[in-house]
């Protein structure tokens, strides 16, 4: 059998049970408010609701039925939490639109928020995951990062999945516990990442993180959701912690070792109240600035122009390239592709490989 919780749509006033009593003890309205020392008509808005009982008002009243103050005070706190709950229920019943914003049954799948089928708990569920109490204050707190998303990638439609994934990751990092940043330290930790691209992401991944929190970046994988179409976002959590997060939307590990050097390259050469969103095709100086600050620093230019004069680039060459610099073989191939010199078909895709790391939620 299914229980179901009692959510009445209505209010009882505490005064009702104050008339139960008063009555019980053989008191009328009149005689309570003589005893008490108070106006009848305060007494007589009391019952009706239209007064609160005050705290002095429940020492009174504890004094002359006999029924502890703190039950009079609990009543009414009780009561008008009751009103305010009835009040904020037609706020979201107002607000129900906005859900249309959202892949709510994909933010389940993620555990992001609670399984239900009522709109209003939809609403509700939605505004506790944002941390915040309404879809106005929502639009507020993002419309900053919509304007960085729309002029990146000049999206004109809503961007509320954009929004719930900025979240996710934010909700992840200020979990993670990190040293306060350090810029020497974060360049020395991208240096033997570097070395880690060799391996398989799924095994690599976990040393990721540890090395970036020891020196105060807090790096998180979150699942795009429908409609972000996004691949990292970067910005400081505070002072002394930033977040690099990445989507995975393409599954390889070239794109996903880039996108990670790409947004380790906006911490050390940007500001921090800047905010990157990176979309495919972003571009800006800022932008540049990091895909040029990556590529450099997986390969040095001169090593890849000498790579180029050679123009040898069959598997084991690339391999053998690849091995020298210490990098996997597949950002040789992602940047080969990048830069055209051989396409997206050619069997040196065989080199890169797909990119499988589970997410458990938050």
């Amino acid at each position: 059998m299914s229980s179901q919780t009692f959510d009445p749509d209505y209010a009882v006033p505490p005064g009702a049970t104050l008339q139960e009593t008063i009555e019980a003890l053989g008191l009328t309205q009149k005689e309570l408010a003589e005893r008490m020392g108070r106006p009848l008509k305060t007494i007589n808005e009391i019952i009706k609701g239209v007064s609160a009982i005050t705290a002095e008002t429940s020492l009174q009243l504890e004094k002359v039925t006999g029924v502890p103050a703190s039950f009079w005070n609990n009543m009414e706190a009780n009561y008008r939490e009751r009103l305010a709950r009835i009040e904020e229920q037609k706020r979201f019943e107002a607000q129900i639109e906005w859900l249309k914003c959202f892949s709510y049954t994909k933010m389940v799948g993620l555990e992001l928020v609670p399984e239900t089928n009522e709109k209003t708990e939809r609403v509700s569920n939605l505004l506790s995951f944002f941390g915040v109490a309404s879809a106005d204050q929502w639009e507020s707190t993002y419309s900053g990062l919509k304007g960085t998303a729309r002029e990146a990638y000049k999206l004109e439609s809503g961007l509320g999945d954009l929004s719930a994934w900025l979240r996710t990751g934010e909700l992840k990092a200020r979990k993670r516990t990190c040293a306060n940043y350090d810029a020497k330290a974060f360049r020395s930790v991208l240096t033997e990442i570097r070395g880690l691209t060799r391996l398989n992401p799924v095994k690599a991944w976990p040393e990721v993180g540890k090395l970036c929190a020891s020196s105060g970046v807090a790096v998180v994988l979150i699942p795009e959701l429908p409609q972000t179409h996004v691949h990292g976002f970067t910005r400081w959590l505070t002072s002394t912690k930033a977040l690099i997060q990445l989507s995975l939307r393409h599954k390889s590990d070239d794109i996903l070792w880039f996108t990670f050097f790409h947004e380790a390259a906006h911490i050390l050469l940007h500001g921090k109240k800047d905010v990157f969103i990176e979309f495919r095709g972003a571009e800006n100086t800022k932008e540049t600035e990091a895909n040029e600050w990556a590529a450099n620093f997986l390969i040095s230019q001169g090593d890849w122009d000498v790579f180029l004069e050679a123009g040898n680039f069959s598997g084991p060459n690339v391999l053998r390239f690849a091995k020298s610099q210490g990098i996997s073989a597949s950002i040789v191939v992602g940047r080969l592709q990048k830069e055209n010199i051989v396409g997206y078909q050619s069997p040196l895709r065989n080199l890169k490989h797909r990119v499988e790391i589970a997410w458990s939620g938050i």
